[in-house]
């Protein structure tokens, strides 16, 4: 006879069923779990659960290559409902007269992009580690959340690959390489109460270091997903566990290191092109990505704001998405990318997404980037860059702030340790010569 669930674990899995609670509770009391910073959740309501079912029958078709049906029905429905676009006037009769909206419009004020009439009901806000960038509060919804898996599914479906879902199991296991970042165990309704799982590597975070492996074999995840800086740093441990596949996302891949990942593990490894703003966009197959969500609008843009021809570069711009309380309207990803027709559908190619970047601390200790963004997230910068010297000695700058420069060196020396050479400069704007800010770089060579 199964034993009861308890009241807390029902308000966290209200969907959740004896076999599911049994899965969670092995995962929460391993003797070589992680020390998990944050209790797990999957708040999924049977509301949700049929809109997820709904979402990925859509999901397969690829993207139009032109403005869909959908389009002009929505930019209105965004000027009527959203603050942010309402106080730009009327909404143009023409698409391309929608201004383009910033990743600095967000970060200022995300609430002003959370419709007037969506209910508040469940509404989370999911702080992002910015990998890249400065952190954004991104406001969702449980059930939105989900939306993430059939969009895993349909990556693995291009690849001739499923999810295996049921109780017992871990079907997805997501790896963190950082000082500082969530982790839970979980178990997921969507995949028919499997778990869902996220860890981080770094050895501070376990009781021994070796449990790492030790957890991962045990759990034997079916898909492990997380970015470049993760897979590198699972792909030292000795497991013996393999994945059906490794999903990479949030940072560019290299070819390289997703052909020494593949031989490590005899599994693929997916190129996911994803967005916190957006979820999962594309997913690459024989150098080309394949656009994921229907309802979501793709431009590649010139400079100047303008389509660029059929094969040219530009900024890859979103409208549209799964997130009702972020709809996007004319988004720049400040990525690039050049657009194609194949087979009538548009296709990315010559994605340049984002680098991971590993920067060196005091004893040759290694920071991880989303570390720097962690540490600074809580300063009104609106803009920095940071550059390590062959030497080791560290450069930040940053746009006008009302936050003094010291201030910003001591988090850094906090971080970096004491003795780290490091200066701050405040300047009036900052060059991307290459047409894309690189906010992380640095001259040592990696490892």
């Amino acid at each position: 006879m199964s034993e009861p669930i308890p009241p807390e674990v029902r308000a966290r899995f209200p969907l959740i069923t004896p076999e599911g609670a049994a899965l969670l509770r092995r995962l929460e009391e391993h003797p070589h779990a992680p020390r998990y910073t944050h209790p797990g959740v999957d708040r999924l309501t049977p509301a949700g659960l049929r809109r997820a079912a709904e979402f990925e029958a859509q999901l397969g078709a690829g993207a139009e290559p032109g403005p869909p049906a959908w389009l002009a029905d929505y930019v209105a429905a965004c000027y009527r409902r959203v603050p942010a676009y309402r106080r730009r006037g009327p909404a143009p009769a023409d698409f391309a007269a929608v201004p383009l909206t910033t990743r600095a419009d967000l970060a200022r004020a995300p609430w002003d992009f959370v419709p007037d009439d969506e209910p508040l009901d469940g509404l989370v806000v999911y702080n992002t580690s910015g990998t890249t960038g400065h952190p954004l509060a991104i406001p969702t919804h449980a059930d939105t959340l989900t939306h993430y898996l059939p969009l895993l599914r349909a990556a693995l479906r291009r690849h001739g690959l499923d999810l295996p879902s049921g109780p017992g199991r871990v079907a997805v296991l997501l790896v963190a390489w950082q000082r500082r970042t969530y982790t839970y165990a979980a178990v997921s309704a969507l995949l028919g109460q499997a778990g869902f799982v996220k860890i981080n590597l770094d050895p501070a975070e376990w009781r021994d270091p070796a449990d790492r492996a030790r957890f991962l074999d045990d759990c034997a995840p079916a898909v492990i997903t997380g970015d470049p800086l993760a897979f590198a740093e699972l792909a030292a441990l000795p497991l013996t566990h393999r994945p059906a596949a490794l999903v990479s996302t949030a940072l560019a891949l290299a070819p390289a290191l997703a052909r020494s990942l593949e031989a490590r593990f005899g599994c693929p490894v997916l190129d996911v092109y994803s967005l916190n703003e957006t979820g999962p966009l594309a997913v690459q197959q024989a150098g080309v990505y394949h656009l994921l969500q229907p309802r979501l609008h793709v431009e590649i843009l010139d400079e100047a704001g303008r389509p660029c021809p059929p094969g040219g570069r530009g900024e890859v711009v979103v409208s549209g998405g799964f997130n009702p309380y972020l709809p996007l309207l004319r988004y720049r990803t400040n990525d690039f990318a050049a657009g194609e027709v194949r087979a009538g559908r548009l296709v990315l190619t010559a994605l340049e997404g984002r680098p991971p970047v590993i920067f060196r601390g005091r004893a040759g200790r290694r920071v991880n980037s989303a570390d720097v963004s962690l540490a600074l997230r809580d300063l009104p910068l609106s803009q920095f860059a940071l550059h390590q010297h062959a030497d080791g000695a560290l450069t930040l700058r940053m746009t006008p702030a009302p936050v003094a420069p010291a201030v910003v060196r001591e988090r850094l020396l906090a971080l970096f340790g004491a003795a780290a050479a490091i200066t701050v400069e405040a300047v009036d704007a900052l060059a991307a010569p290459a047409g894309k800010l690189r906010q992380f770089t640095t001259d040592l060579a990696a490892d």
